[in-house]
C-alpha cells in the first residue's frame, strides 16, 4: 500500500475515533438534549443525526478504517468482543427413540443454507463455531446433488438409500432425498419483487450494506421485462426508495441501490409492513410475489420480540407474498430472527459472507430461491419394529412436528423451490444389533407377518400445489433388503454423510464416537464426484480449517 494512502487511512481511524469519543460524551453530559427517536419515515428523513447514533457510527467508522489498514485485501470484519454479541437459537440434538414407544416419526422440510455460509464465514475468521450455529441440516443441503428428475406427476422426486454408518458400523443411515423438478430462468413466472434493504448505522461496514448492494445487483442483471422491482429501506423510518419498475430497467434498478447509505437506529418491523403493503400494490396472480429482506437481523426499535415478528409475518403470508431472508455482516448477526422470519415467511434463509455466495444463492440458484414448487412439504416416516429397534435424525431439530400434524393441512410446513434438492438422514439400529437403551420388560414384541417383515419402515410425504388447499399423499415402502455396504453406496449418499459426520463433531461430537475430522475429509474426498462449481473442494478446506482450529494451542 503507498506510503500516502498509509497515512490517509490511519488519519482517518483517529479522527473517526475521536469523533466517536466526543459523541459518546455528549451523550453522556447532556443527557437532555437527546430527543426520542421518530417513528415516522417523512419526519425521520430530515432530523438531524441524534448523539447516540453519532457515536455508533463513528465507532463504526473506526472499525471500517481499522479494518482497511489490518487487512486491504479482505471484506471481513475483525474478530473480538462484538462476535459474542451475535444470537443463535439454542437447540439440543434429536435424542434417540425406541420404536416400540415411539415408531413413527414427522417432520417439516428445510430448504434454508444460511448456517452452511455462516460456519465458513467463522471458520475462515480463526473461530470454530459455537455448537448453536450449526444446524446439520443446513450444512446438508447446502450443497446440490446428482438426483434424478420426476419423471411422473409428482413435481418432485423421492429417492432413499440405506448403508452402515461410517462412524458406528452397528448402525444403518437411512437417506431421504427429494429433488425438484427445474425451470429455466427464462420460463418463470413473472416475478413481483421487494427489496427490503436494512439502511441502519449497524449495516455501515464493508460485509453488511456494500457486499448487499453488490449481491442484489447480480440478480437485478437476471431480471425481464415482465418482471417488477421495488425498493423500500428502513432505519429511523421506512421510505419506498423505488417504486415498482419493470425489471429491465437495469440501470434505473441499480442506480437506486447504488444511492443506498447507512445510518440511524433499526425499525425493521416498519420496514416489512411496508414492503408488504409495496408487494400487495403490486401482486401478480399466478406470478412470484417475494420480499427478499437483506439485513444483519438487528431491530431495535418498534417490535423486536422474535414471537411478535413471527406472528405479523405468519400472518401476511396468507396473502400469498413469501418473505426470503438474506443474512450480512458479523458481530450483530441476529441469527435466530433471520431463520425464523423466513420459516413463518414460507421462504428461505440464505447468509452472504462474500459476493461469491451472493451469486450461488441469487444467481445460480435463482429458480429455486424464487419459484415455489411445492408448499407444505411434510415426511412421515414409520418404522417396523420388528426390524428397527431404535432411530435419530441427524438435525432438523426445530422442524419437528406432531404426528397428527401430517395429516392436518392447516399445519404450516417448509415449501420446495424448482430444482432444489433436499435432504435428510436417519441414523437406525437394526432388531438385531445392540441397543443404545435396555428395551421395556414389558413391552409387547413384535411379531412380523407376511410381507411386511420384509420392510425396514414405511415412509410417507404430503405436499400441496403452489395454488392448492388439500394436500397430496406420496407413499414408498422402504425394503431391508435395500441395504448395502458404505463403499458400495452413491458419491452422493457418502459425500452428504460426510458434510453431516463434519456438523455433528462441530456440534460436540455426541453421536459420533471417535470419528473425528480427518475421518469426514476422506469420506467426502473420495466422494467428489462432479464438483461443478467447486463447493465440495472447498468443503475440503473447511474440514482442514476446522481441524487445526480445534487442535491449536490454546491461550
Amino acid at each position: 500500500m503507498p506510503h500516502h494512502t498509509l497515512s490517509r487511512l490511519t488519519a482517518l481511524a483517529l479522527v473517526a475515533a475521536l469523533v466517536a469519543c466526543t459523541a459518546r460524551q455528549h451523550v453522556q453530559t447532556e443527557p437532555d438534549t437527546v430527543q426520542p427517536i421518530v417513528e415516522h419515515a417523512e419526519i425521520a428523513e430530515h432530523a438531524a443525526p441524534q448523539p447516540a447514533v453519532m457515536a455508533r457510527d463513528a465507532t463504526a467508522l473506526a472499525k471500517e478504517a481499522k479494518l482497511v489498514l489490518a487487512s486491504p485485501a479482505t471484506l471481513v470484519m475483525p474478530t473480538g468482543a462484538d462476535e459474542g454479541r451475535e444470537r443463535y437459537g439454542k437447540r439440543d440434538d434429536n435424542p434417540i427413540k425406541q420404536v416400540a414407544e415411539t415408531p413413527v416419526s414427522t417432520f417439516s422440510i428445510d430448504v434454508d443454507t444460511a448456517s452452511y455460509s455462516n460456519v465458513r464465514r467463522l471458520l475462515n475468521q480463526g473461530h470454530l463455531p459455537p455448537g448453536d450455529a450449526v444446524r446439520v441440516e443446513e450444512l446438508v443441503n447446502y450443497f446440490p446433488y446428482d438426483y434424478a428428475l420426476p419423471t411422473g406427476k409428482h413435481p418432485f422426486a423421492v429417492h432413499t438409500e440405506l448403508a452402515p454408518a461410517p462412524w458406528n458400523p452397528e448402525r444403518i443411515l437411512l437417506r431421504i432425498a427429494i429433488k425438484g423438478q427445474d425451470i429455466a430462468k427464462q420460463s418463470l413466472p413473472p416475478a413481483n419483487l421487494v427489496f427490503l434493504v436494512d439502511v441502519s448505522g449497524s449495516m455501515m461496514s464493508t460485509d453488511k450494506l456494500p457486499l448487499l448492494k453488490s449481491s442484489l445487483k447480480l440478480l437485478v442483471k437476471e431480471m425481464r421485462a415482465q418482471d417488477r422491482i421495488t425498493l423500500v429501506t428502513y432505519a429511523s423510518g421506512t421510505q419506498v426508495v423505488l417504486s415498482p419498475t419493470p425489471g429491465n430497467q437495469h440501470a434505473t434498478i441499480i442506480a437506486a441501490i447504488d444511492a443506498l447509505q447507512a445510518g440511524g437506529s433499526t425499525a425493521g418491523a416498519s420496514g416489512i409492513e411496508l414492503a408488504y403493503r409495496a408487494a400487495q400494490q403490486s401482486f401478480m396472480p399466478g406470478g412470484i410475489n417475494r420480499i427478499l429482506l437483506a439485513t444483519d437481523g438487528d431491530f431495535n426499535v418498534g417490535v423486536s420480540d422474535d414471537r411478535q415478528l413471527r406472528s405479523m409475518v405468519e400472518e401476511k403470508r396468507k396473502s400469498g407474498i413469501s418473505l426470503s431472508t438474506l443474512g450480512f455482516g458479523t458481530g450483530n448477526l441476529n441469527d435466530t430472527m433471520m431463520e425464523q422470519l423466513a420459516d413463518y415467511g414460507d421462504g428461505a434463509y440464505s447468509y452472504i459472507d462474500s459476493l461469491m455466495e451472493g451469486h450461488k444463492v441469487l444467481v445460480n440458484e435463482m429458480s429455486s430461491s424464487l419459484a415455489t414448487i411445492a408448499r407444505d412439504v411434510k415426511i412421515q416416516i414409520e418404522f417396523n419394529p420388528a426390524v428397527v429397534q431404535e432411530y435419530r435424525q441427524i438435525g432438523y431439530e426445530n422442524r419437528q412436528l406432531a404426528r397428527e400434524d401430517f395429516n392436518n393441512d392447516k399445519v404450516d410446513a417448509g415449501d420446495i423451490g424448482a430444482g432444489h434438492t433436499v435432504t435428510a438422514l436417519y441414523e437406525l439400529t437394526l432388531a438385531d444389533a445392540k441397543a443404545s437403551v435396555d428395551p421395556l420388560r414389558y413391552a409387547a414384541k413384535a411379531s412380523p407377518e407376511g410381507g411386511v417383515s420384509k420392510e425396514l419402515a414405511h415412509l410417507r410425504l404430503r405436499y400441496k400445489s403452489p395454488e392448492a388447499a388439500e394436500s397430496t399423499l406420496m407413499e414408498y415402502p422402504l425394503p431391508r433388503a435395500a441395504i448395502h455396504p458404505l463403499a458400495q453406496a452413491s458419491n452422493e449418499f457418502r459425500f452428504a454423510t460426510a458434510v453431516a459426520g463434519f456438523g455433528q463433531i462441530l456440534r460436540g461430537g455426541k453421536n459420533t464416537g471417535p470419528w473425528q475430522f480427518d475421518d469426514a475429509r476422506k469420506l467426502a474426498h473420495g466422494s467428489l464426484g462432479v464438483d461443478r462449481f467447486g463447493y465440495r473442494g472447498e468443503f475440503l478446506r473447511l474440514i482442514d480449517l476446522a481441524s487445526a482450529l480445534a487442535t491449536r494451542p490454546k491461550g
